[in-house]
């Protein structure tokens, strides 16, 4: 019985598969909950820049990196204007005339919402990118 359930528990454990999407559902999930901060761990430059994205345009409150000298933790301050967040797996190409069919797709309207990309100038919103005529991989999208 014991060796069952300790076969059952080697088979349970979490594979991560993506540390930006783990790290965008936790932050969901604590906003639904009510939260006002949440814990990101593990940490990477690509989440850095995203939640930088994030807190630019006000989502999210200020957050920071906290080293624990193995991949880090990242304690972001939730202000409860997250509605939705998420990654889009695989990276698509986009360029920048097909920027505004991914966001009619992705965004509930036009002017609600961000795509994030990754371009040869960084990590940036859509909006960025449009102005700065550069096109890229979609990582994700919050409104």
């Amino acid at each position: 019985m014991i060796l069952a359930f300790l076969q059952y528990l080697e088979f349970v454990k979490m594979v991560r598969v993506s540390t930006l999407n783990d790290a965008l559902k936790s932050m969901y999930n604590a906003e639904k909950r009510g939260k006002r901060q949440v814990m990101i761990r593990p940490c990477s430059k690509v989440i850095i820049k995203f939640l930088s994205v994030m807190q630019k345009h006000g989502y999210i409150g200020e957050f920071e990196f906290v080293d624990d000298h193995r991949s880090g933790k990242i304690v972001v301050e939730l202000n409860g204007r997250l509605n939705k967040c998420g990654v889009i797996s695989p990276r698509f190409d986009v360029g920048v005339k097909d920027i505004e069919p991914w966001t009619a797709r992705l965004l509930p309207s036009r002017q609600f919402g961000y795509i994030v990309l990754t371009t040869s100038a960084g990590i940036m919103d859509h909006e960025e990118a449009r102005r700065k005529n550069v096109g890229g991989k979609v990582l994700g999208f919050f409104y």
